[in-house]
């Protein structure tokens, strides 16, 4: 028994190390699995973009990186190497069959690990050195760009303006901004870095063939998202450095400005006055407010912000062309927009700080005044039944006014202090324009003087109360007349003369009169009706005047010798 015994035992050693081993050779296999065959590529999504608006489709063109490995994760190529992407046409035998198959239905900026078996990639003969026969390989694929040839410009707008008055059209010169980006959003270009827009021609050539399309149509303040294909942006070479060879390209753009070199000002009345009495023309000179923008509505300057009109002569070249075009035919009191092209504003170069160069200006102006140097007082009167009495130089008159702007802004008025104005006709005591106004009045009559600044307060006006270069208007109302003296008096005779006038002086009879005995016998004839000083002045004035003028010594007193009638004298003086 022990030999069959020895020989089963030598059978049960024998079936014991028959098991470890095969225990070993499961944990081997287990550790190191081979690779197990496919029969059809597998695709594990590894990365979807929250939007996919594209997806490959057979016969499109495709631009992706990619690291090709072997099942055990060592690489035998990458397009990340070479620092370029893979550019493909799928679907047509360009890459093998299961690249072919498995890259339809990706999205831009989606990443895919697709695995292939060998009768779909270099099945039994490999290639090169690099991948040996019957290999299972693996690609990380990131998709970068999807086009067609058959694509044309795509364009999504996404902000557009309620009011749109015009459109791009071709030959029109434009200024817009713009962000560029390849289709997986790398920023290639942008206006808004630099600070400034890319101002040019549209569909004549000199942009990019999609550009010259896709803007076509846009208005101002327009944003739109503008998609070209390579074969409409730069092609298979790219632009040499930060556009790739075949990219499509995305531009986000915001139309700012729009001309053509055709264009001529455009006016639009917004307010027109009721009455209209007068509109400007060449050679006047004009008080206007404005408000200064860009077509985008960007603001540039304004007159109200400095509280003071802009004044100047319009049709002689005192302003940019357009502007003296557009304040022609205006109305006082008229509001209108002014939109001026740039060649006829400030051109290519613009002002170089608020204005752009090649910018479309728009004013919204407010005419306050205007007159023409060669303008006299305009007069507009009411009279009463009885107007026969009328007013003339050196006469003393009394009336009320109330005084506004062209405007209506109000300047002043007798009736707020509830007394009349009083002046001598002539003497000087007002503005040239108003003495000319109250000439050839009667009590109880009214007018209305419209006085153009040279006959009134000037280019200099009154500080607080008259802005310089102002027309003034004036309505008025006559309430009381004395009649002057003649011209050169302020002193006459209601009666003849005493031949003892001198005598009559000198009231202490010491051969001569002092300046109190002048003044007492003047004043007395005055009272006594029998002499008249000229209304309007101060009466101690007038007579120390005609004193002084009789004291030809001016030793202060006056002798028979010195005294002479105004009769006697030349005609320079203003005595008795």
């Amino acid at each position: 028994p022990f030999p069959h015994f020895a020989k089963h035992k030598r059978k049960m050693i024998r079936l014991t190390v028959q098991m470890i081993l095969l225990a070993f050779l499961v944990t081997f296999v287990a550790c190191n699995p081979p690779p197990l065959p496919l029969d059809d590529i597998v695709i594990e999504k590894t990365f979807t973009p929250d939007r996919c608006d594209r997806m490959v489709k057979s016969g499109d063109f495709v631009r992706y990186h990619y690291i090709g490995m072997f099942p055990d994760g060592k690489k035998f190529d990458s397009s990340y190497d070479r620092s370029t992407t893979y550019n493909v046409f799928v679907g047509r035998k360009q890459l093998i069959a299961g690249m072919d198959k498995a890259l339809v239905g990706m999205c831009v900026n989606e990443r895919w690990m697709i695995k292939i078996p060998p009768q779909l990639a270099y099945g039994k003969d490999g290639y090169g050195d690099n991948i040996p026969p019957d290999s299972i390989l693996h690609f990380d694929v990131l998709m970068l760009d999807i086009w067609n040839t058959e694509d044309k410009v795509q364009i999504k707008t996404y902000h557009k303006p309620e009011s749109c008055g015009r459109t791009v059209q071709v030959s029109d010169y434009i200024r817009y901004h713009y962000n560029g980006t390849l289709l997986d959003g790398t920023l290639f270009d942008s206006s808004h870095t630099r600070m400034r827009t890319y101002d040019t021609y549209v569909g004549i050539g000199w942009l990019i063939a999609g550009m010259d399309q896709g803007l076509l149509g846009m208005c101002v303040g327009e944003k739109r998202i503008i998609t070209l294909p390579p074969f409409l942006g730069y092609g298979e070479n790219g632009d040499g450095s930060d556009i790739p060879a075949q990219a499509s390209l995305v531009f986000d753009v915001v139309l700012l400005d729009l001309h053509n070199p055709k264009d001529e000002i455009t006016v639009e009345a917004q307010s027109l006055p009721d009455h209209c009495p007068r509109k400007s023309v060449v050679g006047d000179f004009m008080r206007y407010h404005y408000n200064g923008s860009l077509l985008d509505g960007t603001f540039f300057d304004s007159s109200y912000s400095r509280n003071r009109t802009y004044d100047t002569y319009i049709g002689k070249g005192y302003v940019i062309a357009g502007m003296d075009q557009g304040l022609l035919g205006v109305c006082v009191g008229e509001r209108r927009r002014i939109v001026i092209p740039p060649h006829l504003a400030y051109g290519e170069e613009g002002t170089g700080t608020k204005i752009p160069g090649s910018a479309v200006l728009v004013f919204d102006v407010h005419i306050i005044d205007f007159h023409n140097p060669s303008d006299t007082v305009e007069i507009t009167s009411v009279k009463p039944e009885n107007c026969s009495n009328n007013t003339k130089r050196g006469d003393f008159v009394k009336y009320h006014y109330n005084a506004t702007l062209m405007d209506g802004t109000y300047i002043g008025s007798t009736h707020t202090f509830g007394k009349t104005y009083d002046v001598v006709l002539g003497a000087g005591q007002v503005v040239i324009g108003m003495e000319q106004g109250l000439i050839g009045m009667c009590v109880g009559e009214k007018r209305k003087l419209v006085i153009p600044p040279h006959l009134a307060y000037g280019e200099r006006g009154v500080d607080g109360e008259v802005p310089g270069s102002a027309v003034l208007v004036f309505d008025v109302e006559l309430v009381d007349l004395e009649e002057g003296l003649p011209e050169g008096y302020m002193f006459v005779w209601n009666s003849d003369v005493t031949p003892n006038l001198f005598s009559e002086m000198d009231k202490n009879k010491d051969a001569q009169v002092d300046a109190t005995e002048f003044s007492d016998y003047i004043l007395q004839q005055v009272k006594e009706g029998k002499g008249r000083l000229a209304p309007g002045f101060d009466p101690q004035r007038i007579i120390e005047n005609m004193y002084d003028n009789q004291d030809r010594n001016k030793d202060g007193r006056i002798t028979e010798d010195e005294f002479k009638l105004k009769a006697d004298e030349a005609a320079a003086h203003d005595e008795l």
